[in-house]
């Protein structure tokens, strides 16, 4: 290139004389011109390299219709692929996101990479390996109406779990104790893994979404913040009140409907966020086992959890209640913590409802310790293995129609 020209860069040759020629200008003690031919050079070769060696990715549906266009195939020819004819037009139209059966279908047909058609800001994880989307129960969460039905809902399997995965924060933000069997002593053997994985999705998802008034400091949940929460028990509308105590502290409380083989009472999780999150089904809607679960879960928080945990504590209260010989120290400890919460251990033994366990002395107990009288009647059955007796305290009905919009 001649040292006094300033050329347009049209080929590799150019720009390689470009190249040169500003490595010789960087060299010189430079004079104006010498300056205002180096702001040129720069300028022609960025063009040049933003041309021929581009850094960003094509978009991935340009990225289709280019290799379309090379291998000469229809849009027609995509229905193997995308699954129809229909598909195939949406997604080339943009109605309809890839998944990953799509991408992977792609990149093996089409020879079109991976990360081109994986794109920060499609919403897609980076994998789904762990989860059996199969299996995943999207027909059953429809049915409760946690997504929109639809009649090709099982051909969305795999977009509706994309969503909730990145609708929870991530691959990372998914609990690693789903994935594995168990997920806590009390979780029942018989549990329906997939169930189980999308009700815990769908809690972690509204938890975040959940708008909480406060920001939770570490250190809150104590046995005496569980016992403020007992003492609600004593209003009318006691589990409303709990979960807007709850709120102001940064936790969520998040009830909605067990799924089908779940046998599921509660759970006890943490968001991606460091909120801690209590899950509640309410499957068995009664005053005393409301207040029973929720404390117990939050003692799993207060006493098992540090700051951004990925644990889960799952928790069947039947399990409870046949005196499970599998608890760990863990269920044990949070049994102590709720039910001391609930009734103090100083009142409770010295109290005469243990051996007569008449209305007169349940009606006293529970005016001692400030909390509902289907707390007191709810130990006595448990103790004495009795479920026929007090009943007409446990308050049969009268928890979901207080939470009932967190129900669905």
């Amino acid at each position: 290139m001649n040292e006094h020209r300033i050329r347009p860069i049209h080929s590799d040759e150019d720009y390689e004389a470009a190249l040169a020629r500003v490595e010789a200008l960087m060299d010189l003690d430079r004079t104006q011109s010498q300056d205002d031919e180096l702001d040129i050079l720069a300028t022609l070769i960025e063009v040049f390299e933003d041309r021929q060696f581009p850094m960003d990715q094509p978009d991935p549906i340009e990225a289709i219709k280019f290799r379309m266009e090379q291998m000469d195939i229809k849009q027609s020819d995509l229905a193997p692929i995308f699954g129809s004819r229909s598909k195939a037009s949406e997604v080339l139209s943009g109605k309809r996101s890839l998944t990953l059966k799509m991408i992977r279908a792609l990149n093996e047909h089409l020879g079109i990479p991976a990360d081109v058609l994986i794109r920060d800001g499609n919403g897609l994880p980076n994998t789904l390996d762990e989860i059996d989307i199969e299996q995943f129960p999207v027909a059953q969460m429809a049915k409760l109406g946690w997504i929109e039905k639809s009649a090709d809902i099982k051909d969305r399997a795999e977009e509706i779990v994309q969503r909730l995965v990145a609708c929870v924060g991530g691959q990372q933000a998914l609990p690693q104790a789903l994935f594995r069997q168990g997920g806590g002593a009390r979780a029942n053997a018989k549990t329906d893994v997939h169930a189980l994985q999308a009700w815990c999705l769908h809690i972690l998802c509204k938890a975040r979404n959940a708008g909480l008034e406060g920001v939770f400091q570490p250190g809150t949940i104590t046995l005496n913040f569980l016992r403020e929460i007992a003492c609600l028990s004593e209003f009318d509308e006691g589990p409303k009140l709990a979960k807007e105590k709850l709120a102001k502290h940064g936790i969520a409380l998040v009830v909605a409907s067990h799924l089908p083989k779940t046998y599921l009472d509660g759970a006890a999780l943490w968001t991606v966020d460091s909120v801690p999150v209590v899950g509640m089904t309410i499957r068995y809607d009664r005053l005393d086992n409301f207040w029973f679960c929720l404390l117990h879960e939050l003692a799993h928080l207060g006493r098992h959890f540090t700051n951004g945990d990925s644990e889960v504590f799952i928790d069947d209260l039947q399990l409870r209640e046949r005196n499970h010989e599998r608890d760990d120290e863990r269920e044990r400890e949070a049994d102590e913590w709720a039910q001391e919460a609930l009734v103090p251990s100083d009142l409770w033994l010295d109290h005469p409802v243990r051996s007569r366990p008449s209305v007169q002395n349940v009606l006293s107990l529970s005016r001692q310790a400030k909390v509902h009288p289907a707390i007191i009647a709810g130990r006595i059955r448990h103790e004495m293995k009795n479920y026929r007796l007090l009943s007409q305290f446990v308050g049969a009905k009268q928890v979901r129609p207080l939470l009932m919009e967190d129900a669905a």
